[in-house]
């Protein structure tokens, strides 16, 4: 009888070696793939957003404000709503809208008890990125956001020159609102949303060696000049700093130690419903850093602190897409902008008028 010859122990070695190697090269493949799905998700999400306000636009003559303050100051801290409540009529949430007290936002005013939770405890998937890790949470069971407004900057010397900017509450000339008719530098080359990464549930010290080091704000070793005024109702408006303190402020927190804690973690799309002209990581972001670099603070000045982003903090677009965030312009396209794209370029296309010359392919 002729015997059954079966495998050697060093043929199913080698075989189960191969399939290791073709899965270990094939893995990267399928994640890459994997995440180009995601990021057209959240390119598509960008778009609604861009459709959204300009059908605003349609309605109401002006762009989304960053927030309604000072209206709703007799609630909780003087907060406000923003641009993602104003929108969301174009969203097609007109139900959602209207569930909405304006008189409060999701606090009464004592800071007691929790107010608007119907509105506020709804998660929008239009404001959320697929490429976000939702097992960290924010703030639950309070809805989260991942699409921010353009603030512009630097502040130090390009204050409010975003294209979602807060209301005329100290009259500055560069704050809103405004219509398209305000983007002189051209609908195309200016910036109106991105992308941010939200915090953190546990919401306590976050060391900058942590991988989630872009999800909190940390205080950099550098102060910058603020633009000075006098009081609330006040013409007076002196823009104090210069891009060369700008360079220094970047570089120093470019040079802050691994071990720097930031003081809190939970802020950045906090509550989605919520604005505050100096509370800048909760809905905006500002054209200072580039995108995915540090988020700093500047402690220097009026509505400046540890922990939110003051109007003149360096509070960038972040993002897990590899590389850069996407970027929805003033026309409503979508952008995807390398985390390499030089400062200049990066100032200009966060300015609504401010005269840069700007080539469609430096960004």
């Amino acid at each position: 009888m002729r015997s059954r010859r079966g495998f050697t122990l060093i043929e199913l070695l080698v075989v189960v070696a191969i399939i290791a190697v073709l899965i270990a090269l094939l893995l990267p493949a399928v994640q890459s793939a994997r995440e180009a799905a995601r990021r057209a998700q959240c390119v598509n999400n960008l778009k609604q957003l861009g459709l959204a306000t300009h059908n605003y636009l349609s309605v109401n003559n002006c762009l989304p404000l960053q927030d309604m303050y000072p209206a709703q100051t007799s609630s909780c801290s003087g907060w406000s709503s923003g641009w993602q409540l104003e929108i969301l009529p174009q969203l097609e949430q007109q139900p959602l809208y209207n569930a909405w007290n304006f008189y409060f936002t999701v606090y009464d005013n004592v800071c007691g008890t929790a107010v608007n939770t119907t509105v506020a405890y709804t998660q929008l998937s239009a404001l959320l990125c697929p490429s976000e890790n939702y097992r960290l949470g924010t703030n639950p069971p309070w809805g989260t956001l991942n699409y921010v407004s353009n603030y512009g900057g630097p502040g130090t010397f390009q204050l409010y020159t975003g294209t979602i900017v807060p209301n005329n509450w100290y009259n500055y000339p560069t704050l809103g609102p405004f219509g398209v008719e305000a983007i002189r530098d051209g609908t195309s080359n200016s910036a109106m949303f991105s992308e941010r990464l939200h915090g953190v549930t546990s919401g306590g010290a976050l060391p900058l060696s942590s991988p989630d080091y872009k999800r909190a704000m940390y205080q950099s070793t550098v102060q910058l000049p603020v633009p000075l005024y006098t009081t609330a109702q006040s013409s007076s408006f002196n823009v104090a700093g210069t891009q060369d303190q700008a360079l220094q402020f970047l570089a120093a927190c470019k040079q802050l130690p691994p071990t720097t804690v930031s003081p809190n973690s939970n802020l950045a799309g906090w509550i989605w419903t919520q604005a505050y002209p100096w509370n800048i990581i909760t809905n905006a972001y500002t054209h200072f850093g580039p995108p995915n670099s540090i988020p700093c603070n500047n402690s220097g000045g009026p509505g400046t602190d540890s922990v939110w982003g003051g109007p003149t903090s360096s509070v960038p677009p972040t993002s897990n897409h590899p590389g850069g965030v996407n970027l929805c312009m003033a026309d409503g396209s979508v952008r995807f902008v390398k985390d390499t794209v030089s400062l200049q370029t990066w100032w200009a296309i966060g300015t609504r008028a401010g005269n840069e010359v700007v080539s469609s392919d430096s960004y």
